[in-house]
């Protein structure tokens, strides 16, 4: 089977992962899917990566084979004592990213350091907490976009349709009132694998 052709073209800017063997591996795995992609990945070197609906926990595979279709390199967070001897090698070579809750700079100030850290960062997060269905989103990666200094990336999972959308950037202004409603719209008519 011939990888998919609909796979978006990745800028020097983004950040990337792996070689020619593992993103034909990749898109090759992808094809076999039946998902598809819709839209293309900007050509920014930074961004806080929302990723919604997530109500499966089959919303991960996923996108670990879109991670390896597109050899884009997206990290995520994870509880410190996850990345301890055994797991926590695996879990950085994913692109996780250890956070302590318990640290007085807050969660928000410990992703804004990491961005400044950091040359290249698409961190991925779900806004709404969990994969059970909510009617508000978690703020937090709004407020981090907007002490880092970096666009809010927004990606839909459909499984309805099976696809794929990478949404254009959106800049956080400060008006989180109006900002949320205009980004939560994106996702309006995106089907999560469960509904309830």
């Amino acid at each position: 089977m011939k990888p998919a052709s609909d796979v978006p073209h990745l800028g020097p800017s983004v950040p990337q992962r792996g070689n020619a063997f593992s993103r034909s591996l990749g898109r090759v795995l992808w094809s076999l899917t039946g998902w598809r992609f819709s839209g293309g990945v900007p050509d920014i070197p930074k961004a806080v990566v929302i990723v919604a609906p997530h109500t499966s926990n089959w919303d991960f595979p996923i996108g670990v084979l879109v991670m390896f279709a597109l050899g884009i390199k997206v990290s995520f967070l994870g509880k410190h004592t996850l990345f301890r001897w055994p797991v926590g090698p695996i879990m950085r070579w994913l692109g996780g990213i250890p956070v302590d809750r318990r640290s007085p700079r807050g969660v928000v100030q410990q992703m804004v350091d990491t961005f400044d850290n950091r040359d290249r960062l698409f961190l991925t997060l779900t806004p709404e907490g969990t994969r059970g269905k909510v009617d508000e989103w978690r703020t937090g990666f709004y407020h981090m976009a907007r002490a880092a200094g970096v666009p809010v990336f927004p990606v839909s999972f459909d499984w309805g349709s099976r696809r794929i959308t990478f949404h254009e950037p959106v800049v956080a202004s400060g008006d989180i009132e109006r900002d949320l409603p205009l980004i939560r719209g994106l996702f309006d008519s995106v089907t999560g694998k469960r509904s309830d």
